[in-house]
C-alpha cells in the first residue's frame, strides 16, 4: 500500500495530474456519438486481431494433417502480414480521434488514482 501511495504522490506532482485534478477530468466526452470513421477504424483494429492467430493456427493444423509444411511456411506469414495491414488501416482511420479519446481516458484514470491513493 505504501508503494501505491508513493507513486500517487509522485504523480500528483506532475503538471498533467494537477490539471486533471483542477479540471475534474471525467468521461463525459464518451457520451457523444462517435464518428463513422472512428467506429470503422476501431472495428478494423479488432478484426486484425481476429484474423491472425486463428488463421495461423489453421495453417499449422492443415500443414500437419496433410504433411505439407509449406502451407505453414507461406500461409502463416501471409496471414500475419495481412492482419498488420488491416491494423494499420484501422489506426489510420481512427487518426487523431483515437488519441483524443485515449487522452481523455488517461486523464480520468490519473485523476482517480491520485485521488484514491494520495488523497484530495
Amino acid at each position: 500500500m505504501k508503494l501505491r501511495k508513493w507513486i500517487a504522490g509522485r504523480l500528483a506532482q506532475t503538471r498533467m495530474a494537477r490539471r486533471a485534478l483542477e479540471e475534474k477530468a471525467d468521461l463525459s466526452a464518451f457520451r457523444e456519438k462517435p464518428s463513422l470513421r472512428l467506429v470503422l477504424g476501431v472495428s478494423l483494429i479488432g478484426l486484425s486481431f481476429l484474423i491472425a492467430w486463428p488463421a495461423i493456427t489453421l495453417c499449422g493444423i492443415i500443414a500437419v494433417a496433410y504433411d505439407q509444411p509449406m502451407v505453414f511456411v507461406i500461409g502463416a506469414p501471409a496471414f500475419y502480414a495481412t492482419s498488420w495491414l488491416v491494423w494499420a488501416l484501422g489506426m489510420y482511420l481512427t487518426g487523431a480521434e483515437n488519441a483524443k479519446y485515449g487522452g481523455i481516458l488517461l486523464r480520468w484514470a490519473l485523476r482517480r488514482y491520485v485521488e484514491k491513493y494520495a488523497g484530495k
